[in-house]
């Protein structure tokens, strides 16, 4: 009981800096993946074990990926052909580039993609004499909608995919169909909230107007020759199971090829400036931390509980679990709550011994982690990322604004998953 109590306290403190920010959220995890170590909870090798490599690896050949499709200009030239699309119009642009965030997010990763898009969108309002805000609360949620219809699309849907034996085309089959409802709802929502709020004058709507997206593309053979790399692993990742890889080895043997195919002489830049070393030792340190819970005995005392609570039931369950982690995953990060919920479901596994009894519960983990992570400005990776590029143009986004809008986008997409997964599986 002792060691689970120390166990408990150092958890606690690692989640108190990773939400306040009083240190860097990588320093938190590593620390509080030591202390465990130092402190005698786990032992060393058992500590290293928990590290899922692939999900490490996984990141870091999707970074690869991105890094070289960034250099080609293909980012660039969809945002601006999407405000041309729109005519100047800032509703109407603000409303498309919620969708394309949505759709790129879903196989890009929801992080990647407001890194890539965010400082577009900004581009976009400052040409039009605008406030960004708007466009960043509504891009960042866009993200992580998109980021739960996939398995690759957002990291607690990463994690689950690498704990459980679920393919890629599993995800899409049980998130998507959800997450569509919920982006044509959220259309209206940004409708409804901003129709009157924008106004630009016709001058700034011509200088818009006036760029040239298709300069834009700085190397047309290795935009070509990306897409159809990009394909493959999307291709790969469809049928994982019948060629019997992994994600992590499909991702790195995409990355790997594009890297080589693209100027080598930058390996140096891309490993220093376009890797995010800071997400991939915050996971190693997540994954230390959450293995003494489980060694303790805490993880089983969660899962015991949440299943006295709704007396073994997979209806119950599910919309518990749900519920659960939409709320949660709105007050702290996604990512470590996603962490410290498997074991409890690998523990749910040993009660519920139906497989198919399951299949709803895993689901609804994901739908609540991703989705309630819109809830507040610290409940995903991707709002604190959106947010700070924001804050480093100048642009101010408090917890309160951003909290004011994104808690209602949070609700309505829990409410509606609940529906479906009653609907769907019940």
């Amino acid at each position: 009981m002792t060691l689970m109590v120390l166990a408990l306290i150092i958890f606690g403190l690692s989640y108190l800096f990773i939400i306040t920010e009083w240190i860097n959220k990588m320093l938190a995890a590593l620390i509080g993946g030591f202390a465990i170590i130092l402190t005698g909870i786990v032992a060393q090798d058992v500590a290293f074990s928990a590290i899922d490599w692939n999900v490490i690896f996984f990141l870091i050949g999707m970074m690869f990926v991105i890094s070289v499709l960034r250099q080609t200009g293909l980012f660039m030239y969809l945002a601006i052909k999407i405000a041309k699309i729109a005519k100047g119009k800032p509703l109407s642009i603000m409303i498309l580039m919620y969708l394309l965030t949505t759709v790129v997010s879903a196989f890009l990763g929801s992080v990647t993609t407001v890194m890539i898009l965010v400082p577009i969108g900004l581009l976009i309002a400052s040409e039009l004499k605008i406030t960004p805000v708007p466009f960043i609360i509504t891009m960042a949620i866009g993200s992580n909608a998109g980021g739960a219809a996939t398995m690759i699309g957002d990291p607690p849907n990463i994690l689950i995919g690498s704990a459980t034996d679920y393919s890629f085309i599993d995800f899409i089959v049980n998130l998507t169909p959800p997450v569509l409802v919920i982006t044509a709802a959220s259309v209206g929502l940004i409708w409804l909230m901003y129709k009157n709020k924008m106004k630009v004058s016709n001058e700034d709507k011509a200088k818009l107007m006036s760029y040239s997206e298709a300069n834009l593309i700085k190397d047309k053979r290795l935009l070509y020759v990306s897409l159809i790399i990009l394909g493959l692993m999307l291709a790969a990742f469809s049928v994982q199971h019948l060629l019997h890889l992994g994600t992590a080895t499909i991702a790195m043997t995409a990355g790997l090829v594009l890297m080589l195919l693209s100027d080598r002489k930058r390996v140096e830049h891309i490993l220093a400036n376009d890797i995010d070393w800071v997400t991939i030792f915050f996971f190693m340190g997540l994954f230390m931390i959450v293995k003494s819970l489980e060694e303790t005995g805490f993880i089983g005392k969660i899962a015991d509980g949440i299943m006295a609570a709704t007396k073994g039931d997979p209806r119950r369950t599910s919309m518990a679990v749900l519920w659960l982690s939409g709320i949660f995953s709105s007050i702290v990060d996604n990512v470590p709550f996603v962490a410290a919920m498997i074991p409890v479901l690998e523990q749910m596994e040993k009660v519920i011994t139906t497989p198919k009894a399951m299949d709803p519960i895993w689901w609804s983990l994901a739908l609540g982690t991703c989705l309630g992570g819109n809830g507040t400005l610290i409940g995903a990776s991707a709002n604190i990322v959106a947010v700070g590029i924001a804050t480093r143009s100048g642009y101010r986004i408090s917890f309160k604004e951003f909290t004011k809008i994104g808690f209602i986008f949070m609700i309505m997409a829990i409410a509606i998953s609940a529906g479906y997964v009653l609907l769907r599986y019940y």
